[in-house]
């Protein structure tokens, strides 16, 4: 469809920062202008301008209208997006910056946690065309109704990777202050390792723990085209980072990394034989109407066909949860429970969940550990636990000891 030399950039916000930041993002879009790249910027809002806005917005509106929180938090994109064309624009370096919905991202109507459906670039290939450098605003875009949208949290690295698919780009670069991916948080963990590579399952079911370096959708969007992802540091670009791409690991059992996600919500439903699927439907369908997303949805016959619903919230996810859990609690006091206070850690890597001996062992050590196991959650690769949030710190440690040790 276009030309192979396209690359896409990604910065986040704390890439933006201040100038000093800001000028090592010319440098390094500079860099690849110069190599003959037609180039594509995905930007964030800069440092820490989303949880301002929020905090501003939450004096006078605690549970905010999700459509004007999207025009409010859309507006941190945009200032990004043109101060760096117009500073590349300063070095010589013609360029443009467009919104969302001018670079032609189509979203379904969910606000604050939309889903694209449909890149229609044509804008940015006419003004790649043009010898333009394109700028783009990253965590939004323009719903088939025409409204304003945002992605998540994390949305960014959605919009780069989508505009990566949809313009047949080389490779797709996300920078961050980080020069890869650890296989945990260095800021919890200072002895944690980078890792080299890591295949796209490995990479989302990170995402999908709490790992804050990429967002699982953007891995979706990866995998779905075989697009390369390089994740790699503002600070030191030449620094090779990791690079996420479809290889399978066919030997043994890989234990990769572990990650953690604090400040999760357990909800648990209760109902009797007579309402079936009711209670757990309704709460879903109630948090749907308030734009809450949730996650590990299970459902249970249990003793003397008695049924139980579960599932989590994270808190960082979601906008006036305060507010949420008010409402929800009222509406449905009789049968619904929530367990806060909780955090979940989980253990990431190919074929880890094959046999149930990892699992059986990570038990044990947490319960020798003095560590209670509030509930557990598999997939194909990864074991989540949830935990108090105040020994989250000690069981992230044992479990990435586990998984040295054991590897």
């Amino acid at each position: 469809m276009t030309s192979s030399k396209i690359i896409v950039l990604k910065f986040g916000g704390s890439s933006l920062k201040n100038s000093e930041c800001i000028k090592k993002v010319l440098n390094i879009i500079s860099s690849r202008v110069n190599a003959g790249y037609q180039t594509v910027v995905v930007v964030s809002a800069q440092g820490k301008t989303t949880e301002t806005l929020l905090k501003e917005a939450a004096e006078f509106a605690p549970n905010g209208n999700p459509r004007e929180i999207d025009m409010l938090l859309t507006t941190g994109e945009r200032a990004s997006a043109a101060i760096v064309a117009m500073a590349l624009e300063s070095k010589g370096i013609p360029s443009i910056s467009l919104t969302g919905s001018q670079a032609g991202i189509i979203t379904d109507d969910h606000h604050t946690n939309a889903r694209i459906i449909e890149i229609r670039p044509s804008r940015v290939l006419s003004s790649l065309s043009e010898g333009k450098t394109v700028i783009v605003c990253g965590f939004q875009g323009v719903s088939f109704k025409k409204e304003i949208t945002t992605l998540g949290r994390g949305g960014s690295d959605t919009t780069a990777v989508a505009l990566a698919a949809a313009l047949d780009a080389e490779r797709c670069e996300i920078f961050s202050d980080i020069d890869g991916v650890y296989d945990a948080d260095p800021a919890i963990l200072p002895y944690a390792e980078k890792l080299e590579s890591l295949t796209y399952p490995e990479m989302q079911e990170l995402s999908e723990a709490g790992a804050k370096v990429l967002h699982s959708r953007a891995v979706e969007f990866a995998k779905a085209h075989n697009i390369a992802i390089y994740c790699k540091s503002t600070f030191e670009p030449e620094n090779p980072g990791t690079v996420i791409q479809g290889f399978e690991n066919k030997g043994k059992i890989r234990k990769t990394a572990v990650a953690y996600e604090k400040n999760v919500l357990l909800f648990h439903t209760y109902e009797s034989e007579s309402e079936n699927l009711s209670t757990i439907a309704n709460v879903l369908s109630f948090c749907s109407e308030k734009n809450i997303a949730v996650k590990q949805i299970a459902f249970h016959r249990g003793y003397k066909n008695s049924m139980t619903g579960s599932f989590i919230i994270s808190k960082k996810e979601n906008y006036s949860i305060d507010s949420f859990l008010s409402e929800i609690k009222a509406k449905f006091s009789n049968s619904v429970q929530v367990f806060d206070d909780l955090s979940a850690v989980s253990i990431i890597g190919d074929g880890i969940t094959d046999k149930p001996d990892i699992l059986l062992e990570i038990t044990s050590l947490f319960r020798k550990n003095d560590i209670r196991i509030a509930g557990f959650h598999t997939s194909s690769f990864r074991i989540s636990l949830l935990v108090q949030t105040d020994l989250f710190e000690k069981a992230l440690n044992l479990l990435h000891n586990f998984s040295k040790e054991n590897n």
